[in-house]
């Protein structure tokens, strides 16, 4: 997959910390606002059709932020749009919290939506950078440490909930926080000149052709089909297949987050050693296994496992999306950025079909369509190759090595 693994210098170092930091804080932000939807939902009286426009929303106007972004990134790097952007979502997590308006929800999400789009899409571009510069696959990791940030999110509106916080500081505490780490430590992100794509902003389109990534952005939409159906509709699928009840019903989805969560912590290791398109191979059929497990399971059990299963094969599909994005060289600014945009495609349809499933036909029958999606990966894992242009290694000019 990279032909030279190089040695990491000490300013490589710091901008692979700075970027666990972005990934962290931006998984903490989504956590925190995502766990208080319920809470939202009641302050505002909304219905559940109200609700579901309000979480469609978010999706739509990402997609904006990410395919602005690339024009951005490649002009000024994407580290400027990255630290702008983070601290953009800190602010509309922090004021949703605060905010007693129905007109105010509805523009703070879309301005969430907004700088949303721009971190993942911005984030992975120094992530694949990082890569880049370490020669070897390291973006897995990343989406590791997303994981846990997002897990810490959720347990810290748990904790505050548990101590009838109040509202405003339950969703800014936590934010905050993050705030403060995007402050310190997102300086210290690759400059443009770093970054290790020397790209004119007007090559930028003519060189990112659209067909060596349309099996990344499939891949992509497919898995979040997946993604939304378990996110969306776990808790669901636990109350009305399986009539669970108390502490289990949010415990797939529980199961689902720490499985994906474990796998990508060795998920780095299994693409050095295998390469990407075996590693995305064998993910894609163990997370169908586990959608067709939803779809049989005769009971909690079985079900518990099903989420595993399927948290384990998604985990490293989006970061090889990413990854093999930004092995196309010149324009992967704008090859990260369109693949990002199919997140939200894929969530999009996936909210969609397996909504309208579950109210006309069953939960069960619902899950069907995101089996047979992410069983489709296994045939779009070619797209995940290497490509045989060699690494670029560590920069070597003003900058290399020096402590920011």
């Amino acid at each position: 997959m990279f032909p030279e693994i190089v040695m990491p210098t000490p300013r490589d170092r710091q901008a692979r910390v700075a970027t666990w930091a972005a990934f962290f804080v931006q998984g903490l932000c989504f956590a925190t606002l995502l766990t208080h939807v319920v809470d939202l939902q009641r302050r505002f009286g909304l219905s559940d059709g109200d609700l579901t426009l309000v979480l469609l929303l978010v999706p739509v106007i990402s997609g904006v932020g990410s395919a602005v972004a690339a024009p951005l990134a490649s002009r000024f790097g994407s580290a400027p749009v990255l630290r702008i952007s983070q601290i953009g979502v800190c602010t509309a997590v922090i004021l949703l919290g605060w905010n007693d308006g129905l007109t105010g929800l509805y523009a703070l999400s879309a301005v969430f939506g907004l700088f949303v789009g721009a971190v993942d899409a911005a984030m992975n571009m120094q992530a694949v950078a990082v890569e880049r510069r370490y020669g070897m696959s390291v973006l897995t990791g990343f989406h590791a440490v997303w994981s846990v940030g997002s897990m810490l999110g959720a347990g810290a509106n748990s904790a505050f909930s548990a101590l009838g916080v109040p509202l405003g500081w339950s969703f800014s505490v936590p934010v905050m926080i993050g705030a403060l780490i995007s402050v310190v430590l997102l300086p210290r992100l690759y400059r443009r000149d770093e970054e290790g794509v020397e790209t004119p902003l007007e090559a930028v389109t003519s060189r990112s052709p659209w067909r060596p990534i349309i099996p990344l952005c499939l891949a992509m939409a497919f898995l979040y089909v997946g993604d939304a159906a378990v996110s969306n509709y776990g808790t669901v699928y636990m109350e009305k297949a399986l009539a669970a009840s108390g502490w289990l019903v949010p415990f797939g989805y529980l199961v689902y987050q720490a499985a994906m969560l474990l796998a990508r912590v060795p998920g780095d290791l299994a693409v050095r050693r295998y390469g990407p398109a075996p590693v995305v191979r064998a993910g894609a059929v163990i997370a169908a296994a586990g959608m067709l497990g939803l779809v049989l399971a005769p009971g909690v059990v079985v079900a518990v496992v099903s989420f595993g299963l399927v948290g384990i094969g998604l985990s490293v599909i989006a970061p090889q999306s990413f990854s093999a994005a930004g092995r196309l060289g010149a324009g992967a600014e704008t090859a990260i950025a369109r693949v990002n945009m199919f997140n939200y495609v894929g969530f999009l349809v996936g909210a969609a079909v397996v909504g309208t499933l579950n109210d006309t036909v069953s939960i069960r029958v619902a899950f069907v369509p995101a089996a047979v999606l992410v069983g489709l990966i296994v045939f779009l894992a070619r797209g995940f190759r290497p490509d045989p242009q060699p690494a670029t290694g560590p920069a070597t000019g003003p900058g290399a090595g020096d402590h920011r």
